[in-house]
């Protein structure tokens, strides 16, 4: 073996060791980051940062002035206002929404975001304070009624969604019966009705909360049908890293002051009316 190869192969060895120990401490300053309680830092500096995916009606989304409005944005502004802290919001790719927290790009995500076994494992959660249906959406003039109505039809869903999640956690109910067995992938939920309504696909699968506000708000909202399936229904929270484990208590008791003093209520009413499913006041009126 030459000289010059000899080196070269040294030098790249040198490369691929020192690569290594730079990602290696990357991933152990990533273990710290979400192992710490993040609180006094966040107290201190009177500011924390929430992701959302801005195009989430009702619960985050920019309207045409792109002032960003909805019901997370409301309660959560509510609940860190208690303790003389800033929300600020975030937009991000909802399919990297856990990635991006345990980088610290953010500090919380706040946006129908629905606890999962598997993100039980990735996160911690707050107390429930929605709960929410997954729901098929179609267009009456397709007479899809039912789940077992869209055998060889084409599905949408977003990707990263416990809805997208929910077709492979339950192959029965969609999945075998969808089209490729596999649903078409969406980064928002708007793209997906652009794409219903067009015809490219005949059903989505999404969440209540979602669809009833966007169906509402259409020029003809009694051209859709939407059919509740058997999936198990959904407690909407707040993820966080494991280790903000004080972050998590003053979540929590703000949500229940919210409850108690009126505010909950107001923001439901403003947002869905009475038709709501929300477990704290539920809690409230037995106690």
């Amino acid at each position: 073996m030459s000289m010059k190869r000899l080196l070269r192969l040294l030098v790249a060895g040198l490369l691929v060791i020192s690569l290594g120990s730079v990602l290696a401490g990357c991933t152990n300053v990533t273990q710290r980051a979400n192992t710490q309680d993040t609180w006094p830092k966040i107290e201190k500096r009177q500011r924390v940062v929430i992701g959302l995916d801005d195009t989430f009606v009702p619960m985050g989304f920019r309207q045409k002035s792109g002032k960003l409005v909805g019901y997370d944005i409301d309660l959560a502004r509510a609940v860190f206002k208690l303790y003389h802290i800033k929300a600020d919001f975030q937009s991000i790719d909802w399919s990297m929404n856990v990635t991006e927290l345990h980088n610290g790009t953010i500090d919380l995500i706040w946006n129908g975001f629905s606890i999962t076994p598997q993100r039980q494992k990735q996160v911690a959660f707050s107390d429930t304070y929605l709960n929410n249906d997954q729901v098929l959406v179609t267009l009456k003039k397709n007479h899809i009624t039912s789940f077992a109505g869209m055998q060889g039809k084409v599905l949408g869903a977003q990707s990263g969604s416990s809805g997208f999640n929910d077709i492979d956690a339950y192959p029965k109910l969609l999945k075998n019966r969808i089209k490729n067995h596999s649903a078409i992938q969406y980064d928002n939920f708007t793209n997906a009705f652009i794409d219903l309504n067009a015809g490219r696909i005949q059903g989505l699968l999404i969440d209540s909360t979602y669809a009833n506000y966007y169906i509402k708000h259409q020029k003809n909202p009694g051209a859709y049908q939407t059919t509740v399936g058997s999936f198990p229904k959904e407690k909407f929270a707040v993820g966080m890293r494991k280790g903000d484990t004080t972050m998590r208590k003053k979540i929590n008791a703000g949500l229940k002051r919210l409850a108690a003093n009126g505010t909950l209520a107001k923001i439901n009413e403003k947002w869905f009316g009475q038709n709501v499913d929300t477990p704290l006041l539920k809690n409230q009126k037995t106690q």
